[in-house]
């Protein structure tokens, strides 16, 4: 292999001239500079096991977007996105400044979106090394002779410096802010990495579908030996991870995509896999990719060892591991691929009431796209036996910067103009709802998933949900049929219908958010609510 000398690029425009760095440093230069500095330490797979400190998650109440010109009247403000004023703004990022005058720091420039016609530069400067081993793995990588002079956007990225509440116009002393007119995101306070991700997945879902009608889109992807895409939506706890996993397939990538102008891509060069009780046996790709040039976070050791003890969450339970793509045996490289044929939602119903798999019309797949639906257990508390509905619009309302129904209806579209299939999976319960139900099989949604991946459900016949309005296929090969119908597999009628409307009742009150924005063809997905003779 061609060495490249790495000429070391001018920080001027950042006013850090005179800044000390180190800079496109390889992984085994920056494994030893966080061993050196004491960041972390070595397990016995060879990955570098570090922890983040205080925040062990990202913090969605500190995460701030300034409120100017170029976003005044184009972000979806609220809870999701605060303002932050540009003059608060330009404070931090004086202090911020200051603050580096005299340390050494780490940058990196890498990109996001595979596919070069979207592509957006990034350089990322980081005070720690496992910082930028991070920037390395999930973002797309530089062959060193492309290095740009200067990127689209910059991320400083300095976990000891701490925001002043009172002055500052922060929640508290940490912070993620994005500045969409200086292309700078700031973050300070916290040494998560995935602040750093989602970030840039923020700025993301911004600039495409405004400039380039790229449908930015929480989810992971897969594609066939012919050439067959196919999208998987999914909150956690749904299986898009699992599911997506497919030995006959090809892995486009794990979370992050962009539907283009005849092309889906993934926006990442990476994984950041969850990894508590993560096995060999479970999820063999996740695990095989744990070694040298990973970074493992918050995880525990076995005592006197350096085997990590995936079950042990003394830490978090969001321990992660951070991999580039080419870790995963099927992984695509470069990691775009056609527009998709099939679009998979995932939803774990605890309610036991939505079909296991149904076929959707465009406006149904608006209206369930913006819901973003599941429904999680409850716990095991005395006398707490209701599962929790949770909605996320898009399926990551949390990284939306414009109103939701922009994503919905660019879906709508592409799915029209694509003629693609998008179907609804509850991956939960069957045959009543949590703690009288059964979850569904894994065997019989993997075969649901793979029939209609094969085409085989394009000529079954088809009954409607009563109240969703969902198309049930009636046979699918290697499921029973009696499954496949959700009101057949509860002992009662009646009271499937009930739980049914109560469910119904929840999407349509969700909605309401959204209503006054949404056109007619969205609304036509609404359920309807039935009256029920006792």
């Amino acid at each position: 292999m061609t060495k490249y000398s790495i000429q070391k690029p001018q920080l001027d425009y950042l006013g850090l001239a005179a800044l000390q760095f180190k800079y496109q440093l390889s992984i085994p230069e920056l494994v030893e500079e966080a061993i050196k500095n004491g960041e972390g330490t070595l397990a016995d797979s060879g990955a570098l096991a570090i922890d983040t400190g205080k925040f062990k998650g990202r913090s969605p109440k500190d995460r701030f977007i300034v409120a100017d010109d170029v976003t005044n009247e184009t972000v979806w403000w609220g809870d999701i996105n605060i303002k932050i004023s540009p003059q608060h703004f330009d404070t931090i990022y004086q202090k911020m400044l200051s603050f580096l005058d005299n340390k050494e720091v780490y940058v990196r420039d890498a990109y996001a979106c595979a596919n070069k016609n979207y592509s957006t530069g990034i350089r990322v400067i980081t005070e720690h090394a496992f910082q930028n081993i991070f920037a390395n793995n999930l973002f797309l990588r530089y062959d060193n002779e492309e290095l740009p002079a200067q990127p689209e956007w910059t991320i400083i990225a300095i976990p000891s410096f701490l925001a002043n509440p009172e002055t500052d116009g922060t929640r508290q002393e940490n912070f993620s802010i994005l500045n969409f007119s200086k292309k700078i995101i700031l973050i300070g306070g916290t040494a998560y990495t995935g602040e750093i991700k989602k970030g840039i997945f923020s700025v993301l879902n911004f600039i495409l579908p405004k400039e380039k009608n790229t449908l930015s889109m929480h989810c992971s992807a897969n594609v066939g030996k012919d050439g067959d895409s196919a999208v998987f939506f999914g909150l956690s706890g749904t299986g898009k991870t699992t599911l997506s996993a497919d030995p006959n397939r090809a892995l486009v990538g794990d979370d992050e995509h962009g539907w283009g102008e005849g092309t889906i891509f993934n926006f990442e060069g990476g994984c950041y896999a969850k990894c508590v009780d993560l096995t060999a046996d479970k999820e063999p790709q996740i695990f095989n990719a744990i070694k040298f040039g990973s970074l493992l976070e918050n995880i525990n050791y076995f005592s006197g060892t350096r085997n990590v003890d995936f079950a042990n969450i003394e830490k978090t339970e969001n321990t992660r591991v951070a991999y580039p793509l080419n870790y995963i045996d099927n992984a695509m490289e470069p990691s775009v691929a056609p527009v998709p044929k099939n679009i998979f939602f995932l939803t774990a119903d605890a309610f036991g009431v939505l079909p296991p798999i149904s076929k959707l019309t465009t406006g149904q797949a608006m209206f369930h796209f913006i819901s973003g639906y599941t429904a999680k257990v409850a716990g095991t508390e005395t006398g707490v036996t209701e599962p929790q509905l949770t909605f996320s619009a898009c399926f990551g309302k949390a990284f939306l910067p414009l109103h939701p129904t922009v994503y919905a209806k660019l879906l709508g579209e592409k799915m029209k103009k694509h003629q693609v299939n998008v179907w609804l999976v509850n991956t939960g319960w069957s045959g009543g709802p949590y703690g009288v139900g059964n979850r569904m099989k894994l065997s019989h949604t993997r075969a649901m998933i793979t029939a209609a991946l094969n085409g085989e459900l394009e000529n079954t016949a088809f009954t409607e949900h009563p109240i969703f309005g969902l198309a049930m296929p009636v046979g699918c090969p290697n499921v029973p049929s009696e499954v496949l119908n959700p009101r057949n597999t509860w002992t009662d009628g009646n009271e499937y219908d009930l739980k049914a409307n109560e469910l119904a009742q929840a999407f349509l009150n969700n909605f309401k958010d959204f209503e006054e924005f949404a056109d007619e063809e969205l609304k036509k997905g609404m359920p309807k609510l039935t009256q029920i003779t006792v």
